[in-house]
């Protein structure tokens, strides 16, 4: 279908009454113009309260799920009252809600797919609140559960989607949809197995959900509407001089996401590139504001560094073979395959050469599965003395450097480095790609923000 836009809104931008009325706005103005596709987040902290009530229900607390359950319904019912819808349809999906709950309370046990099953809920509360008031406006609207329309892989929580099957099935159900003008209004994060068992994207996967669907669709652009301005050169937070980023390729922004930036979904932007959908970040508090677009690559070559990010909820783990012939690579290589089994994702990695000790860095929600899963796979050497305890340090934070124009460019490193060393901030391990991409680089944390402060103002980033 020709110059299709998929839009994104995010948990934030759906959050309340007031911004669904704003999102539909911004939708029935595109829609009147071009053919829409939709992907809506759970309203914000939904996701949070649904998995707290699982975990309730696990442990037995009745009392803590009827009340979790209360705020739910009352969050949602306040939302529909607001923009003038009946109760019904918001009833039935908590009723959905408290049918899982309540077989996870009776059998003491939560499986990772019945978890899926569970928190899609909040996507799909989302969807029909945004697409029965896109009706009351006139607007042609369906909600859409995305199990109908993605297809992925069987890895509960943490899904991948199977692009050809996908294809297919997105066509099959959105594109009739679409010839007969009614704008589909699709649930983010969620999706399903072939054979149709409910599974996740991980979280913040509506990002990831938006770009699977506009390569299956071949749109000629993709929306993501967030509530900020669009990717800056640093945290506003952290760096009050930081700039917004007119344009930003594929590479700069998928590992700006990976290292923290919280503008995308790290895998946001992995099923757009063979196709070279452009992408824009956007603010919907504030549509006037042109926000970032996301491209293959930049007209005009920029040398040096784009932007700088960090990451404070991250922990080292070092490991160190007791005797320098102690076959570290393979050790090395057993770990990371440990890592991996147990669904889990190395930020950055560095290694010396005649000691052959090495370290990874994880994100701290990951530390205990990750050491569990490395101490498992290396127990007889460990036991043995052939490798030195494990060691985890989670007073350290992840700086990162980004700029396709690094490539090449001397004396960039240096710079940063020296900048960072010039606020007596210790450096721990750097590790960069052979792309020469990003410049990541583990500082101890008390030292991070001003290590990111240093580094952008060394390389004028504002």
């Amino acid at each position: 279908m020709k110059n299709l836009l998929v839009m994104k809104f995010g948990g934030t931008s759906v959050g309340s009454a007031e911004r669904m009325k704003a999102a539909a706005a911004l939708i029935e103005k595109a829609a009147a113009q071009r053919p829409v596709v939709v992907v809506v987040s759970a309203m914000s902290k939904i996701t949070d309260l649904l998995l707290d009530t699982t975990r309730h229900a696990e442990a037995g607390d009745h009392d803590g799920v009827e009340r979790n359950l209360a705020l739910l319904e009352a969050r949602h019912l306040e939302a529909a009252k607001e923009l003038g819808q009946d109760s019904a349809g918001v009833s039935a999906l908590i009723a959905e809600f408290r049918r899982i709950a309540s077989g996870i309370e009776m059998l003491s046990h939560r499986p990772p797919r019945t978890i899926d099953e569970a928190v899609a809920i909040g996507e799909r509360l989302s969807a029909l609140l945004v697409s029965r008031y896109l009706i009351s406006l006139g607007v042609k609207a369906e909600a859409v559960n995305a199990a109908e329309a993605i297809v992925t892989d069987s890895v509960f929580n943490n899904a991948s989607p199977l692009m050809p099957e996908t294809r297919a099935r997105a066509q099959a159900r959105l594109l009739p949809l679409l010839e007969l003008g009614i704008t589909p209004i699709v649930t983010g994060f969620n999706g399903a197995t072939a054979d149709g068992r409910p599974t996740t994207l991980g979280r913040g996967g509506s990002d990831f959900s938006a770009s699977i669907l506009a390569a299956s669709l071949d749109a000629a652009e993709l929306w993501i509407w967030t509530d900020v301005d669009g990717i800056m050169t640093a945290d506003p937070r952290l760096v009050p001089d930081a700039s917004i980023l007119a344009e930003i390729t594929y590479g700069e922004a998928a590992e700006l996401a990976w290292a923290g930036a919280k503008v995308l979904h790290p895998r946001t932007l992995a099923p757009l590139v063979e196709r070279g959908i452009p992408v824009w970040s956007k603010n919907s508090f504030a549509p006037e504001k042109p926000g970032t677009r996301i491209v293959p690559s930049l007209a005009s070559g920029n040398p040096g560094a784009r932007a700088v990010t960090s990451m404070a909820n991250v922990a080292l783990i070092s490991l160190e073979p007791a005797g320098a012939a102690g076959g570290g690579v393979h050790i090395m290589a057993r770990a990371l395959d440990a890592i991996d089994r147990a669904n889990c994702e190395v930020l950055a990695a560095s290694s010396s050469s005649y000691r052959q000790s090495f370290c990874f860095l994880v994100r701290l929600e990951e530390l205990e599965q990750a050491t569990e899963a490395i101490e498992a796979a290396l127990a007889l050497e460990l036991a043995h003395g052939y490798v030195r305890a494990v060691e985890v340090d989670r007073q350290v934070g992840l700086l990162a450097v980004v700029g396709e124009g690094m490539r090449g460019f001397s004396g960039i490193a240096g710079r940063i480095f020296t900048a960072i060393s010039r606020e007596n901030v210790n450096i721990i391990a750097i590790a960069q790609g052979s792309s020469e991409l990003t410049i990541s680089i583990v500082v101890r944390r008390d030292g991070l923000e001003k290590a990111v402060r240093a580094v952008h103002a060394e390389c004028q980033l504002h």
